[in-house]
């Protein structure tokens, strides 16, 4: 911008020792320079210092984006091969599905800067975080020097509204203010309710009903076995069921076995045993029928 201005007032003849007449031209040159620098520090401070994505302070400023590690989060070595890049402001990562919106942090400098998350090849060498060169200029990376990165999924929240408010007049301490008086309101009286004379209720209908039918009882199945007591011993445990159907069912088979079996209730479930067991060819014989977690219950 200064050689600009240097160029403009040699070009003009203003240089060296000037007269007093283009001392005068000077003025207004001077002016536009002083307006189009503060024009480009406005703009270079509402863009960011780096030019380069959106600040996680201007997006916090904004209240439109919400940090999201729910759906994306990861803290890993980041690397930038010093090569320039296109797309802007971009890391890319092997476990990403999706493209998405992030906030990536430097951990050891504290720089953040806001762009895209991309997937990259999971057999590519190096850091599992891969940095475009934007990002890097960002958050002060160097290249070839792994970096310490957090990538955060963002999503854009859209917020209500401000209530406006309206102006109210300023009254000072004490004053009273004069409120509008409220319409008359008129009172109409309303018509009288006809009385409603009673009337007896005489007739009186009965109804005979059938009685009701007793509940049929539900027999047992013939096939399950007697669930009383225990047997003697020694026992053997033959197993637990959840369903009375599959207790029945075992206490049946080792019944036509040539064994006595119990099917004993539990709170949620069946529980089978068979005994006497008179030796340990009874209790072999008893797995060989389809129990190998069969045991001798030796209490």
């Amino acid at each position: 911008m200064f050689r600009c201005l240097a160029r403009s007032l040699k070009g003009l003849g203003l240089t060296g020792h000037p007269t007093r007449q283009q001392r005068w031209m000077i003025w207004p040159v001077a002016c536009c320079a002083a307006l189009l620098l503060a024009g480009c520090e406005s703009d270079k401070q509402a863009n960011g210092s780096s030019g380069l994505g959106l600040s996680a302070t201007q997006s916090a400023r904004a209240g439109q984006d919400v940090e999201r590690p729910d759906i994306f989060a990861v803290t890993d070595r980041g690397l930038w091969d010093g090569r320039p890049s296109l797309g802007g402001v971009w890391v890319a990562h092997p476990d990403v599905r999706a493209p998405e919106r992030v906030i990536i942090r430097n951990q050891q400098t504290g720089e953040s800067i806001i762009g895209a998350l991309f997937r990259r090849e999971r057999d590519n060498p190096g850091p599992s975080l891969q940095v475009s060169s934007d990002a890097a200029e960002a958050l002060a990376m160097l290249a070839g020097a792994p970096t310490e990165l957090s990538v955060t999924a963002l999503r854009r929240v859209e917020t209500a509204p401000e209530p406006v408010v309206p102006d109210m007049p300023d009254v000072a301490d004490g004053a009273e203010v004069a409120l509008a008086s409220p319409d008359t309101i008129e009172q109409t009286p309303l018509a009288p309710v006809a009385a409603v004379a009673e009337t007896a209720v005489t007739d009186t209908v009965v109804v005979d009903l059938p009685p009701a039918a007793p509940a049929a009882a539900v027999a047992a199945p013939d096939s399950a076995p007697a669930s009383a007591g225990l047997p003697p011993a020694p026992l053997v445990q033959v197993g637990v069921f959840g369903v009375r159907t599959n207790a029945d069912a075992a206490a049946s088979r080792l019944t036509a076995a040539g064994l006595t079996a119990t099917v004993l209730p539990l709170q949620n479930s069946w529980r089978v045993v068979a005994g006497p067991v008179p030796d340990a060819a009874t209790l072999t014989r008893i797995k060989g029928l389809g129990f190998a977690d069969a045991y001798l219950i030796r209490d």
